[in-house]
């Protein structure tokens, strides 16, 4: 995408230049090209950083809320196993409570 924004504020600009008259014209056509797709290239790189640091923040929450479900489930097997319910899973030993 940040390639694709440089290239085409590129060749806008690189069309403009074509169409001056003197060399001066071109060539401060051509600079006002370089800097703009420079420019691009900058505002596509933020633009990045910003979807990755969203991306980020949403693995982390999802990752918080799973952490949290485990915690609970784990806790009910415990309690559960320590009652003796058949098929409770003991989390420090590992081993179910049998059926009767």
């Amino acid at each position: 995408m940040r390639i694709r924004i440089a290239a085409l504020t590129a060749v806008a600009a690189l069309s403009l230049g074509a169409a001056a008259c003197t060399q001066a014209e071109q060539e401060q056509a051509e600079a006002d090209a370089s800097a703009a797709g420079e420019k691009a290239g900058d505002i596509a790189s933020q633009a990045g950083e910003v979807i990755e640091a969203g991306a980020m923040k949403a693995a982390q929450a999802t990752e918080e809320v799973a952490g949290n479900a485990a915690d609970r489930l784990e806790d009910n097997q415990a309690e559960a196993a320590a009652e003796g319910r058949p098929g409770a899973v003991n989390p420090a030993t590992d081993e179910r409570v049998p059926a009767n």
